[in-house]
């Protein structure tokens, strides 16, 4: 017996919640660290704090608005370019005329890993997730038990995010994950990811070893981030299947994986390497044998201008923040404070550009006759590597720890090499650090694709 009334929800008056205000000025201090630089997610937060304040048709319309904005945004642009240049590099060539259209991959039935380092434990995790059987391979006991045990920790919590989902990971059975010592066990794998530190001679030492003891069309991978892929493949019988696997630490997280050919790999070597990627879920982009590939050589100036942005006047903060607000998911300091800083030492030891190789009167600020900065390399010479030591260029609350917070004896220390070099300090804007960090990136980028090392814009991206 009631009276039927209006009952349409969008009429009813918005009802007033307690606290509101106070909720969403916290909601928008979150979005904002979450998506720094990224315009989608604030328009959104905007969209939902109109619906809290005004009656419906108001709402939507302020909504239809905000989508407008984006929708001719610069950002939806980008994505929308990225998410098809995702797509596009599975479509690889290579100068010899080998490509994705005529080269067909080998099956990849069981794989192995040599080396249980941090990339390593990454590696066999995204074979394992992947239903690939492997064998993990360290060079002694010691080593594979605290391998093992990393490992399993890392599936153990991979296992937990995908519970209730239709996939279960059954690594504890050994025909799916089986850690040993013995080379032998490789004979039949199909494909084999050596994943040891860079150094040219352990590896050449390897892979000599691997193509004795694999099964003839076994794919060899190495795991190099910079090293020769030609080099690699000069101390085995079969250099058509020797192949660089560049994963992206940490590997079971990171999408890319850089798919690198050397002057004799076979074009079914690349297809399967491809294959292998699509296999773990992640990206393989196809790129050409030259000092650091694509990804790291394109960081080398870019992270080498960020430097000399700290000679002239500025703090790994203010550089960090520059690029972050721009929309870095993570600053060139921090990154390298987190990748280790004596990685690249080591690796400007073995280019002769450091260290007591020098010639004597060496200036302490130019080599090969180009502006080089040493301050990375007095940094890991005082022992800071980073996290794991819990100084870098920031310092964290303990060896391994995650936060980084800024380090007065770091600025203390700029300020007096700037002295001993009669550098005069300046003021450097945001702009400034943008410009020169990017500029460097992107024209590295163009270096790589006047020498045919990437095939195409998109690779790069």
């Amino acid at each position: 017996g009631q009276p039927l009334g209006p009952r349409r929800l969008s009429l009813k008056p918005v009802p007033k919640l307690p606290g509101m205000e106070a909720f969403l000025r916290e909601a928008l201090v979150k979005v904002k660290k979450q998506a720094r630089g990224c315009l989608a997610p604030e328009l959104c937060f905007q969209a939902v704090r109109a619906a809290t304040e005004r009656p419906f048709a108001e709402g939507v319309r302020r909504e239809r608005e905000l989508f407008q904005v984006l929708l001719s945004s610069g950002q939806a642009q980008a994505l929308q370019y990225a998410f098809f240049a995702e797509r596009a590099v599975h479509r690889w060539a290579t100068p010899g005329g080998a490509s994705w259209s005529s080269a067909a991959p080998q099956p990849v039935r069981k794989a192995a890993v040599i080396g249980l380092g941090t990339m390593g434990r990454g590696i066999v995790t995204s074979l394992v997730k992947a239903n690939i059987p492997v064998v993990a391979l360290e060079q002694d006991l010691e080593y594979l038990n605290k391998g093992r045990k990393a490992v399993m920790l890392l599936l153990e919590r991979e296992a937990m995010k995908m519970e209730g989902g239709a996939q279960t990971l059954d690594f504890h059975n050994p025909a799916c994950l089986q850690f040993t010592v013995d080379f032998d066990l490789l004979h039949d794998v199909d494909l084999v990811i050596e994943a040891v530190f860079e150094n040219m001679a352990l590896k050449k030492e390897i892979f000599h070893k691997l193509s004795k003891i694999c099964k003839p069309g076994a794919l060899l991978c190495t795991n190099t981030s910079a090293l020769n892929i030609d080099e690699i493949a000069s101390a085995t019988s079969r250099p058509q299947q020797v192949i660089g696997t560049h994963f992206f630490s940490p590997a079971h997280v990171m999408r890319l994986l850089e798919i690198v050919y050397g002057c004799h790999t076979s074009p079914t070597a690349i297809a399967t390497a491809m294959q292998l990627a699509k296999a773990l879920k992640k990206v393989g982009v196809v790129v050409g044998n030259c000092f650091g590939f694509v990804g790291n050589r394109m960081m080398f100036p870019y992270v080498q201008q960020a430097v000399f942005l700290l000679e002239e006047g500025s703090r790994p903060e203010a550089v960090d923040q520059a690029l972050e607000d721009f929309g870095f998911k993570i600053g060139p300091f921090r990154m390298s404070d987190l990748a280790g800083l004596d990685v690249g030492w080591r690796s400007r030891k073995d280019q002769g550009l450091t260290g007591p190789s020098l010639p004597a009167g060496t200036p302490s600020r130019q080599r090969h006759g180009q502006r080089y900065s040493p301050l990375p390399d007095l940094l890991c010479e005082q022992g800071r590597f980073g996290q794991k030591t819990g100084k870098g260029w920031y310092q964290y609350e303990k060896a391994g720890g995650r936060t980084a917070t800024p380090d007065p004896w770091l600025h203390n220390f700029l300020s007096q090499y700037r002295d001993a070099h009669g550098i005069k300090t300046r003021f450097i804007d945001q702009e400034e650090i943008l410009e020169r960090c990017l500029f460097s990136l992107i024209n590295e980028g163009f270096a790589i694709l006047a020498e045919g090392i990437a095939s195409g814009p998109e690779h790069l991206d």
